[in-house]
């Protein structure tokens, strides 16, 4: 199965993070183009993949992980401004019959991210 997705743990709270606002966009020659803005859902992870096997091209894309707003709404007391508001990962998709996973991990203070199965 290709395609891209995403989930996101909140490992500040130990569980799914729920509610985070996540945008993809392709960096091209002539810039950023975005192909999805999205929400997670209950279980940390997005409806519906960010992009389908169909739509998967090969180049450099980003996700925008908005979780500064995130910690916020759940009542975790941030700086202003928050060490980490959105984080930004950028990768690169070349074998696009391969499936792609990029999850986060986050806290207020730090993030981690793999390429997942």
């Amino acid at each position: 199965m290709a395609g891209l997705t995403t989930h996101i743990l909140d490992t500040h709270g130990g569980r799914p993070a729920a509610g985070v606002a996540v945008s993809l966009r392709r960096i091209g020659p002539e810039g950023a183009e975005t192909l999805t803005e999205t929400v997670t859902n209950a279980d940390g992870r997005t409806d519906a993949p960010l992009l389908t096997p169909e739509a998967t091209q090969p180049g450099i894309y980003e996700i925008d992980f908005a979780i500064g707003p995130y910690f916020r709404e759940r009542g975790v007391t941030l700086p202003e401004p928050a060490f980490l508001d959105v984080v930004t990962v950028r990768f690169g998709l070349s074998e696009v019959t391969r499936h792609y996973h990029v999850p986060l991990l986050a806290s207020p203070y730090g993030y981690t991210t793999y390429r997942g199965s």
